[in-house]
């Protein structure tokens, strides 16, 4: 009897444009339970980390100088994938049935009686223009709008576009994958009776923070799109909604619109900074200079935690130190009921709300978020004969509980995780800064500060490479720490918070551009 093998099921999954934000709720979900990912060189690499860690990520892009892995190929890789019972997701920039090769894809695995679904994506035809200000339709100067590959099938016996109808439409023409043939296109525009006055607009890496548009007419695009030096990936919008972009330009305007910043946190939590930034039209590179682990040894921890009920405070100097505790309390089949008998200090708000997110409220938030806040905090409250347990890292300053001992508290330190350097890419990193691809390095530790130096050969070293480049930091013991490793500070949070970092670079982007 022949055995039945098991057979996977195949996700064509639209990536969207770009701006990870833009995939979909359904392309999300595909992800998160893939087996396997062939992604595309138009889909962003951040959509990734949608995918399990244990997912086989396979690139199917572009190799060298425009040169692609052939579709032969792809079709093999998804019918075997797919065969050993794995869930295969085909990530597809845009659609993945809008001017790529989804339909084909699909052919084939329906061909081999393989399950498929397709999760349609924002296309670029609307996303793109929209980035850069210019709605495809409007109700007084498009009405229609065509969509039209500039890059047909080179086995195809001339041309299927039918320029004549083209040139006459009213609306608004769409060409995708049309920078390279741009000559051609205005040509045949012209020649079948469109204006030359006709506006026309060039986007190239449309929804990203390194959008570039190029705006013209007919009769100058091609001179002017050469000059600019625009090429692939690029939308070609012709019409006259072209001309609403003066006005309605919300991406390109955003105050850090154009700037790559480098996100030094840890990966469990870089998306918080990393989404604020995209928000100010940024575009975060994370490189996390910092991981956190467990103690090496739980013991004194767990002597803390049997002995909570004898302790007036607990006081939290992070949002990790709460974590930490509260998934050892778990551990010891404990939960937040263990700190009942004991009143709770929270280094700052950020820090009380994750306390709260465990049903628990601070009985205390200190006014400034670092350790010398809390010190003023506590020793408004009285803790002079208080016993009081910190639970921290392993490698925090030791100003806090020296500072509460000699104020007479008893004090306790349960160091419930520790700060290590995690494994940093040091030649991609170093590349980024010798290719000037890095306008912002955003710093919210002082352990963050010391771990990125050491991928540079000292201070002259890193002070070299870092040259020309904004330094953020969260607050002014982590800008003294920078300022140690040998780099100045150009914008120091006033309140030391991630949300307020940023605002603080963007008041400080703000008023460098005004002032130039």
């Amino acid at each position: 009897m022949t055995e039945l093998r098991p057979v996977g099921t195949v996700y064509f999954v639209g990536a969207g444009p770009g701006d990870p934000g833009l995939l979909t709720l359904r392309g999300r979900a595909c992800l998160r339970k893939a087996d396997v990912v062939l992604f595309d060189h138009l889909a962003n690499p951040v959509l990734l980390d949608h995918a399990a860690p244990g997912a086989e990520r396979i690139y199917v892009g572009r190799r060298g100088r425009g040169a692609y892995r052939p579709q032969e190929e792809i079709n093999r890789l998804i019918l075997e994938k797919a065969r050993e019972g794995k869930c295969v997701v085909r990530l597809k920039g845009g659609d993945p049935f809008v001017f790529g090769r989804g339909g084909e894809e699909a052919e084939v695995v329906a061909e081999a009686r393989i399950p498929f679904e397709v999760v349609p994506g924002v296309t670029s035809a609307v996303a793109v223009p929209a980035y850069a200000g210019i709605p495809v339709t409007h109700r007084t100067l498009a009405s229609t709008v065509a969509f039209i590959t500039g890059h047909e099938d080179p086995a195809k016996n001339g041309t299927a576009l039918e320029w004549p109808r083209l040139a006459s439409a009213d609306g608004t023409l769409v060409f995708v994958m049309g920078v390279m043939q741009l000559p051609m296109i205005v040509s045949r525009l012209i020649e079948e009776g469109k204006s030359r006055e006709t506006p026309v607009a060039v986007i190239r890496w449309g929804t990203y923070a390194g959008q570039r548009t190029v705006t013209g007419t007919l009769g100058t695009i091609a001179a002017q799109a050469a000059a600019a030096g625009m090429r692939p990936p690029a939308v070609v919008v012709v019409g006259e909604v072209v001309r609403l972009r003066e006005r309605l330009n919300w991406f390109e305007t955003r105050p850090l619109f154009g700037k790559r910043v480098l996100v030094t946190r840890a990966g469990s939590q870089a998306a918080e900074l990393s989404d604020r930034i995209r928000a100010y039209g940024g575009d975060p590179v994370e490189c996390p200079a910092i991981a956190f682990r467990p103690p090496d040894d739980w013991t004194d921890v767990d002597d803390a935690i049997q002995h909570l009920p004898t302790f007036d405070w607990t006081v939290f100097t992070s949002v990790n130190g709460v974590r930490a505790l509260m998934r050892r309390l778990g551990a010891k089949g404990l939960d937040a009921r263990a700190l009942a008998g004991t009143r709770v200090c929270c280094i700052g708000p950020r820090t009380a709300d994750e306390v709260r997110a465990f049903g628990i409220v601070a009985d205390l938030t200190a006014a400034t978020y670092r350790a010398e806040g809390l010190i003023e905090a506590m020793q408004n409250a009285g803790v002079a004969g208080r016993r009081v347990l910190i639970a921290r890292a392993a490698e925090a300053r030791e100003v806090l509980p020296d500072t509460l001992a000699r104020l007479g508290a008893h004090v306790r330190v349960a160091k419930v995780y520790r700060a290590v350097p995690p494994p940093m890419e040091r030649e991609r990193v170093r590349q980024l800064f010798a290719d000037h691809a890095i306008d912002v390095v955003m710093f919210a530790s002082s352990s963050t500060v010391r771990n990125f130096s050491q991928l540079f050969d000292g201070a002259a070293d890193l002070k070299k490479n870092l040259n020309g480049t904004i330094i953020a930091s969260i607050g002014p013991i982590t800008a003294r720490t920078i300022r140690d490793v040998g780099l100045d500070v150009h914008v120091t949070a006033a309140r030391h918070t991630i949300p307020e970092m940023v605002q603080s670079l963007v008041r400080y982007v703000t008023r460098d551009a005004a002032a130039s």
